[in-house]
């Protein structure tokens, strides 16, 4: 059910509504942690729990749909980072992607690389303003993408993208199948994860893939920094996963995992490092981790922390491969 914010610092046009766990679980859940935005420090304070009976954590009470666009400002960091040069993609011409040798693809595994299957028809979901789509055209796919944000749907279809400015949960069906679908970064932020991997199964045929990158709230991070893991994200984080949560999720919206990747990146560990020094009044201190975490400076002190946190399964970001089940 649907209830104005209770709390005195949302804005108006925020409501919150209190959910249930998105597995249909019986009522009942526990604590785990109360925080904010800071990512741009929008207004809200939002509570996360876990189900007693499964374990998936969830922002509860959360902004409902209509609401969580004000938490998607135009300058959302993700749809700056996924411009595609005004060029566009090139028509007819298509390069093969690089073949990285044995040695980096262990050290380094790439947390976008695909199951080995050849080029067909790719969708991706939440594709910002298109660059990972601008990639897989350049490599021979037929791509397509779902944007909710029009600011970013704009920009990919300038580009020259099909892309449909609508959330997963409102989209119809695609008039053809999916060799692959890919969403990185995506389902953590969806209201109804599991009736949208039960679509996105009926999307693909039966020997098609699923993709999908999520922040991993089972590892050493999240016990660490609490509510200041830089993956929390909240209000825009909806589901928190641990790999059994998402694989049993996973399982109910009708798809089996293959593999799972842990990231080779510090980036969580540094800018949680920069969210803590910052609260602890050591700004010299959070720049220093900010810098590193984005790599503007001290780029071999990221590079060596990530391929250990990757290794040991605690970089706090992981990508999964799933067939049907």
């Amino acid at each position: 059910m649907a209830t104005n914010a209770l709390l005195t610092d949302l804005p108006d046009a925020v409501v919150l509504e209190d959910v249930g766990c998105p597995m249909g679980c019986p009522r009942g859940e526990e604590p785990v942690l109360t925080g904010h935005d800071r990512l741009h420090a929008l207004p809200g304070t939002f509570s996360i729990v876990r189900c007693k009976t499964c374990g998936l954590m969830r922002t509860n009470p959360r902004p409902d749909e209509r609401s969580m666009s004000f938490y998607y400002p135009d300058d959302y960091q993700p749809y700056a980072d996924t411009s595609v040069s005004k060029a566009g993609p090139r028509k007819g011409k298509t390069r093969p992607a690089k073949r990285q040798g044995l040695f980096r693809r262990l050290l380094r595994p790439d947390p976008r690389g695909l199951p080995p299957v050849a080029p067909g028809r790719l969708l991706e979901l939440g594709c910002a303003s298109g660059s990972f789509l601008h990639k897989m055209a350049q490599a021979g796919w037929e791509v397509e993408g779902i944007e909710p944000s029009a600011h970013a749907a704009r920009q990919a279809c300038a580009a020259g993208y099909k892309v449909r400015n609508v959330s997963l949960e409102a989209a119809s069906d695609p008039e053809a199948p999916f060799d692959i679908i890919v969403g990185w970064m995506v389902l953590e932020h969806l209201h109804e994860p599991l009736a949208a991997l039960q679509k996105l199964r009926r999307w693909v045929p039966e020997d098609g893939w699923l993709v999908l990158s999520v922040p991993d709230a089972g590892g050493l991070e999240f016990k660490l920094f609490n509510d200041r893991w830089y993956a929390l994200h909240l209000p825009a984080h909806l589901h928190h996963f641990s790999r059994a949560t998402l694989t049993s999720l996973l399982a109910a919206g009708g798809w089996k995992v293959e593999r799972i990747v842990w990231h080779r990146s510090a980036k969580n560990t540094l800018m949680s490092l920069s969210y803590l020094a910052s609260d602890l009044g050591c700004p010299r201190a959070a720049a220093f981790f900010r810098d590193a975490g984005e790599r503007r400076r001290f780029k071999a002190v990221g590079k060596t922390v990530g391929i250990l946190m990757g290794l040991f399964h605690q970089s706090g970001r992981m990508t999964v491969w799933a067939r049907p089940g």
